[in-house]
């Protein structure tokens, strides 16, 4: 059986994998074929709400079995996956939902202490959200939207997965960008598949391999480098809602991971946390990448945290998977380079940029075809946006962003949107926000901003808190009397970093 749609890989999976554990989600254990079965009925239960195929279903969970489910559910019936970000805010998940008009929503309750659904609500206002035909609130409404699949007959979704196509749209995820408005990659089902078999060969993933998801469902990393790698071998997921080291390194014992990929802070965590008493044998493979790596950290991931292979990456969600490092890589390769191309890539670069092309490349950005053509040029080339350079075994190594970019405990956070928000603020005259060097998370914000007198870094902060998701929430304020410009007004960021105002 061919695994080149989603549909077609769970299927395998339960023939393959069968009565192994595919999932571990706190008490609930799924096997490959019951997983199979509760795919189904979700599917099922989305045809009974009226979702057709090519329809978006959005979903806005934390890293749980109902996310699973719920996108692996939607894919079955033939709908298209429109993962939202738990961190956003309610105008910034609005923003979303309006743009990619879904038919469905899945969302937590609660996840953080904040009330999702309410806050959409609120944020919707009077427009509302005239697309949106169905909300199912979890874990309140799950059980009821379950049962809708009784509505449903079993073979009309089975036909309905038969006819899902290889080169239909699988998923769009939203990406920032510089103008500070996200945009929408679209993916084929094919294009998931590639990527994440490429990832899974290079991390020589198998059957006996334990994975813990610390990274969110909702980003590549999670969802295609996660779920779908889980699907391709046999490897057992065990979803972690949200990192907190005691619980990861409690997970890590009880459940004998052998898998744990993230960012650098994940690791950096862990070796600062007491391990005594700590079981961690099973481990044996770290994937990450997202920002510097040093080569102390490679070391101590390895005799301190006893990881057998330690593995660094390059991508964006473009292409989800570029270039990654292989099992028996030195030490000076892993911490200096991202490694070499994989998923069928090629890697080149233009003028410093790094560009690539292959069969993996978006099939372009949701409703906007000028970004998608300033993106991807003659001859199939993406423009990453990222300064880069190939040493002779064709390892890359990304050495700065053309984007106005920071990355801030693994995500990449776009200063243009924080401006944006901040320009809405009373007082505020003039806005920059940089990012600054941090210990634990790598780079965070920094504001540096012209205001009226009254105004205080608190005031500033506070107003961000209700804006932005915490990821991008600037952590320090300097106010200044001026921004430094170029002849042609614009910002000299590079100032504000090497002063330091």
């Amino acid at each position: 059986m061919e695994q080149d749609t989603i549909p077609a890989a769970i299927r395998v999976a339960a023939v393959r994998f069968g009565t192994s554990e595919a999932l571990v989600d706190g008490p609930v254990r799924l096997d490959f074929a019951t997983l199979l079965q509760r795919v189904r009925e979700v599917a099922r239960a989305f045809a009974a709400c009226g979702v057709q195929p090519g329809d978006r279903v959005a979903v806005n969970l934390p890293n749980t079995r109902y996310w699973v489910l719920s996108a692996l559910g939607a894919l079955y019936a033939g709908a298209t996956l429109v993962p939202v970000n738990t961190r956003f805010t309610g105008p910034e998940t609005v923003d979303l939902l309006r743009r990619s008009r879904a038919r469905a929503l899945v969302v937590a309750g609660d996840f953080l202490g904040v009330d999702r659904l309410a806050a959409i609500h609120e944020a919707a206002g009077d427009e509302g959200l005239p697309w949106l035909d169905t909300v199912v609130s979890v874990p309140s409404g799950w059980d009821e939207f379950v049962s809708l699949a009784e509505q449903v007959s079993e073979t009309e979704i089975e036909a309905r997965a038969d006819k899902v196509s290889p080169g239909d749209v699988s998923d769009i995820l939203f990406t920032s960008g510089t103008t500070g408005r996200s945009k929408g990659v679209l993916s084929a089902h094919r294009q998931v598949i590639d990527v994440a078999a490429a990832w899974a060969d290079c991390g020589a993933v198998t059957e006996s391999d334990r994975y813990l998801v610390i990274n969110p469902f909702f980003h590549s990393f999670g969802y295609k480098a996660g779920i779908v790698v889980g699907l391709l071998t046999g490897a057992t997921l065990v979803p972690q809602p949200v990192f907190d080291v005691r619980e990861t390194l409690g997970l890590i014992e009880r459940e004998r991971i052998s898998v744990l990929p993230g960012a650098p802070t994940i690791f950096q965590s862990l070796l600062h946390e007491s391990r005594a008493g700590r079981d961690l044998s099973s481990l044996r493979l770290a994937v990450t990448g997202a920002a510097t790596v040093p080569a102390s950290l490679v070391e101590k991931m390895r005799a301190d945290l006893g990881f057998e292979t330690v593995l660094t990456a390059y991508g964006l969600t473009e292409a989800v998977v570029v270039t990654m490092c292989r099992p028996g890589d030195g030490i000076d390769v892993i911490a200096r380079t991202s490694g070499r191309a994989t998923a069928g890539f090629e890697v080149a670069t233009d003028a410093g940029e790094v560009i690539v092309r292959g069969p993996n490349v978006m099939l372009g950005y949701l409703d906007d075809p000028e970004a998608t053509a300033k993106a991807v040029v003659e001859g199939g080339w993406l423009h990453t946006g990222d300064v880069g350079v190939l040493d002779t075994d064709g390892n890359l190594t990304i050495t700065d962003r053309l984007k106005d970019m920071y990355i801030c405990g693994g995500f990449n956070v776009y200063p243009a949107e924080i401006e944006h928000a901040l320009a809405g603020l009373a007082g505020v005259r003039d806005v920059a926000v940089i990012g600054v060097p941090d210990d634990r998370l790598g780079e965070v914000g920094r504001a540096f901003v012209v205001a009226d007198k009254d105004l205080t870094e608190e005031a500033v902060l506070a107003f961000c808190r209700g804006r932005l998701a915490n990821y991008k929430l600037p952590r320090s304020v300097r106010f200044v009397g001026r921004l430094p410009r170029n002849a042609s007004g614009k910002v000299l960021k590079r100032l504000l970093s090497e002063e330091n105002v």
